[in-house]
């Protein structure tokens, strides 16, 4: 039986250039993805762009072109991006596309034929720049201004005729399907938010504008367009080719296995979007995980504060594998992390130039000095090499679990252990010593290049350039470099020539 595998960033929005943290959200997804693949997965690995509602059609306007334009425009910065972040999505999807708005417009008509849509009128808090509405224990007057308390978005009152969601009909439901469900909403803090906030009472959802025309069009009512939430979240199936649901993409990949997003949507993500689907008779995804903020030192980022970080700029500066090692070893997964100058050139001559490059070009330069270059045969596996060949593969299991609980710092952690380990076990064995006792050498060697290429497999999903570069000097074939190739302590074939490796990340001197 194949196994699939279905994951999902947020769909952008696309009012403003990429910051870091939709890089962290995509680099963290395309982690997953990779690894699922790795361990035999076939992965589908959705990202896009979320088009409409009324912060683009002003955004548009103040730039003097028409609302499509001014999307396709900032959307494919997006798309740029992912190419720049190195993702492996098999789809980008825009809310504007006829895919999109077909399968919108069918769950529409669903929720209405089963009663949970009505027409009535809209008076409350609403932040544009959010494209939420808030009550008014969720709002404070900061200089004058109303504000979201808990994102600092400006709010205005706003009153109009809206179509509205019965979510106060499912907040029972809601609950029960939780607590069946206990790790549907991860991190556990996230959870217990989620639950505080639907034990408190649900609304009914307003989920159509009319003081705006930037949408999907409400089924017979062209008054109305469909409102931001109804709108992006339906794009995790519409890129399913919903509402067909007996394609082969459907069927196999839905229920997703699980929606990547940041903890500032997922009320929506957590809430909104499992009754949306609960009430058309569909299933919810199998997990939403609502990550951390990226802070930039100890603040959060913002425009008013100057201190957005492009991560263009930093791929640009220190290399794209050298990021995307740093977010996942630094940041623990489901918490706030930071980003500093300081701290990103530490990790970099630490972990990687001293860590795992110093060890590839140690073993390799030894090799070709001692070995010709050779994978060494005549070999004798002794109680040292044994106990380290053997923690990696004696933790498979553990490392799976890792993944599929997105413990993905404790992962990238378990790597770095295994470094230092290989480090200190080429140094203790000391192949220098033994040019008398050739076997003694040629097994130090041998299993030496084994642990470099059982590491470089395990950190393939999070700097995939630089692991393949690594991979490469044993000239293995793709079918070699997968997660169950870890198992074998003999995957090296003796007397196989290996290449020379270059540097692989350079020291980052202060004056730099």
């Amino acid at each position: 039986m194949s196994k699939n595998f279905y994951i999902t960033t947020p769909i952008y929005y696309p009012s403003a250039k990429p910051h870091m943290g939709h890089a962290y959200s995509s680099i963290v997804s395309d982690v997953i993805a990779r690894f699922k693949r790795l361990d035999g997965y076939k992965v589908e690995f959705l990202t896009g762009t979320d088009e409409h509602g009324l912060k683009i059609q002003r955004a548009a306007e103040d730039k003097g072109i028409e609302p499509k334009k001014f999307c396709d425009e900032i959307s494919k910065t997006f798309r740029n991006l992912s190419k720049t972040l190195n993702l492996s999505n098999t789809d980008f999807i825009r809310t504007t596309e006829d895919r999109h708005i077909k399968s919108v417009q069918n769950l529409w008509k669903i929720l209405e034929e089963k009663n949970q849509i009505y027409l009535s009128k809209y008076s409350g808090w609403y932040s544009v720049s959010d494209e939420a509405f808030y009550n008014e224990d969720e709002i404070k007057e900061e200089n004058g201004i109303n504000i979201s308390i808990n994102s600092g978005s400006k709010v205005e009152w706003l009153e109009e005729e809206s179509y509205f969601f019965k979510l106060s009909s499912w907040e029972n439901k809601l609950l029960k399907f939780y607590e069946e469900n206990p790790k549907f909403i991860l991190p556990k803090s996230r959870r217990n938010e989620v639950l505080s906030f639907v034990r408190s009472g649900l609304k009914d959802l307003s989920i159509s504008r009319k003081t705006f025309s930037w949408g999907i069009k409400v089924p017979g009512n062209k008054d109305h367009v469909i409102y931001v939430w109804l709108d992006a979240l339906t794009n995790y199936i519409s890129a399913l080719n919903y509402p067909d649901t007996k394609n082969n993409k459907y069927i196999n990949f839905w229920p997703a296995d699980i929606h990547m997003i940041g903890k500032d949507i997922l009320r929506f993500h957590a809430i909104y979007w499992p009754a949306f689907l609960l009430a058309a008779n569909l299933l919810p995804p199998k997990r939403v995980y609502g990550h951390g903020w990226i802070l930039s030192g100890d603040e959060k980022m913002s425009k008013s504060k100057g201190n957005i970080l492009d991560p263009l700029e930093i791929v640009d500066k220190y290399g794209l594998d050298s990021l995307r090692f740093y977010l996942l070893k630094e940041v623990s997964f489901g918490n706030d992390g930071s980003i500093t100058q300081e701290k990103l050139e530490s990790c970099i001559n630490s972990d990687l130039a001293n860590n795992y490059g110093n060890l590839c070009q140690r073993v390799v330069s030894f090799n070709e000095k001692n070995c010709n270059l050779l994978i060494p045969d005549n070999i004798n596996f002794e109680k040292d090499d044994l106990k380290i060949l053997n923690k990696i593969s004696a933790n498979i299991n553990t490392l799976r679990s890792y993944i599929d609980n997105q413990e993905l710092s404790v992962y990238t952690n378990f790597i770095i252990d295994c470094l230092f380990d290989a480090n200190k076990y080429f140094n203790d064995q000391e192949p220098w010593k033994k040019k008398s006792d050739v076997v003694r050498l040629n097994t130090i060697v041998y299993v030496s290049l084994e642990i470099i290429r059982k590491i470089s497999i395990l950190l393939n999903p999070i700097i995939p350039d630089t692991s393949l570069k690594v991979l490469d000097i044993f000239n293995l074939k793709q079918k070699d470099i997968n997660f169950n190739t870890i198992k074998d302590h003999k995957c090296l074939v003796p007397n196989s020539s290996i290449k020379k490796i270059a540097i692989l990340f350079k020291k980052i001197e202060k004056n730099d």
